[in-house]
């Protein structure tokens, strides 16, 4: 059974294994689709839920994967990093064309941390910010544990205003695609970029 490592009156926060990647690829997926287009998931929904959960499946055993689940059980939230092994292929690497190893500038010692598959059920009921800060502080902790280390990820262009907004330095390091129904952007981050962010917000996790 899931424990819970932060809960309040409204939803708790878990970290969770492999078992749940169809959830989230699901999840992932259909929340995309109700924040950027105006109907339902296309039937095409269904192939990007296959593609994303074969993906995850690839890369599972170097990450961590969290949800947040409302009380009724369902899931309201998603976020998962993992420790890039540069050999198997990163989501910028395939929908970018994009090598970090060519993109950011890095020595034998430099870790590259993914974080991806963030997404939140907007009518969820109560503040989805603060929700953000917490997945968003618990995906790049171990960034942070690293001596040398870079945050990349694929992120909304929308998300993206907010992150920088809220303390996170990226730098874009490539041009915008339409992935998800929305316009992504290839971005990444230092550990010195990041170190604000964490520290303001890190408390939230320890008050309710």
């Amino acid at each position: 059974m899931e424990k819970a490592i932060w809960s309040c009156k409204d939803y708790s926060i878990f970290k969770v294994g492999g078992n749940l990647l169809q959830d989230i690829a699901r999840f992932v997926v259909t929340e995309n689709y109700k924040h950027h287009s105006s109907g339902h998931a296309p039937n095409m929904a269904q192939r990007e839920i296959e593609e994303i959960y074969r993906e995850e499946l690839a890369y599972s055993k170097d990450s961590a994967y969290f949800i947040v689940k409302d009380n009724e059980g369902k899931i309201i939230g998603s976020i998962r990093v993992f420790k890039w092994d540069r050999r198997t292929i990163t989501p910028m690497q395939k929908i970018f064309h994009i090598s970090p190893l060519e993109a950011i500038e890095n020595n034998s010692g430099t870790s590259f941390w993914h974080i991806g598959r963030f997404a939140i059920d907007s009518r969820c009921g109560f503040s989805t910010v603060r929700l953000f800060k917490q997945l968003m502080t618990l995906a790049v902790a171990p960034i942070l544990h690293e001596d040398d280390s870079y945050m990349i990820a694929e992120t909304d262009s929308h998300l993206l205003k907010v992150m920088n907004a809220l303390g996170i330095e990226t730098r874009q390091i490539g041009n915008p695609i339409i992935y998800l129904a929305s316009e992504t952007i290839p971005v990444c981050s230092s550990k010195k970029g990041l170190t604000d962010f964490y520290q303001r917000f890190h408390p939230l996790l320890s008050a309710s």
